[in-house]
């Protein structure tokens, strides 16, 4: 659902859109931890969202999550779907300088998907020029700021859903365009 803090120009800043950043609990699993007798722990992801990163790869914007979480646990699903990792990650917020010099990408060309807290401050600042989506199940902060809220609530197919919706920016934007050339 888009909320009244969606921009004006939303269809704009998708087509200028280049990585899609993402938290993992919360927004890629439910945020629930399975954790078996020996300690290992476990974690569920839908696979809807593993196409999600796939459309978004095929029009050419790349996906990377960033987490609080040790990389141990994350990095085979990331590794899997070819998704950059920022993982250890304390302040997202804090951490998204490094990210602009790692990728050589600017604020406007990023999205941004979160669901607590520790995301607000991130999903601000890309927010300001970029777009930015909440799971459904988000904390209420969360929900107040960001641009669309989804359906789907989080490791149940909310990425995906975020996925779609900028690509459907992408393709209204495109619309345009696409009729100056054949007027001339």
């Amino acid at each position: 659902m888009v909320t009244p803090r969606c921009p004006g120009d939303a269809a704009r800043r998708a087509i200028r859109l280049a990585l899609v950043l993402t938290d993992n609990d919360g927004v890629l699993t439910d945020g629930t931890v399975y954790v078996a007798p020996t300690g290992e722990a476990l974690k569920v992801y839908s696979v809807r969202d593993g196409m999600g990163v796939e459309r978004l790869r095929e029009r050419g914007v790349a996906t990377g999550v960033v987490t609080r979480e040790p990389p141990d646990l994350i990095a085979p699903r990331t590794a899997k779907l070819g998704v950059r990792l920022w993982a250890g990650v304390r302040d997202k917020h804090a951490a998204l300088g490094r990210i602009l010099e790692d990728t050589g990408l600017g604020l406007d060309q990023l999205a941004y998907i979160g669901d607590d807290v520790n995301d607000l401050g991130v999903l601000e600042a890309i927010g300001e020029v970029g777009l930015t989506a909440a799971p459904a199940d988000a904390m209420p902060a969360v929900r107040d700021c960001v641009h669309y809220i989804c359906h789907a609530p989080g490791g149940r197919g909310a990425f995906r859903e975020v996925a779609e919706w900028l690509l459907r920016l992408r393709t209204t934007a495109e619309v345009p365009h696409a009729e100056q050339r054949q007027d001339r």
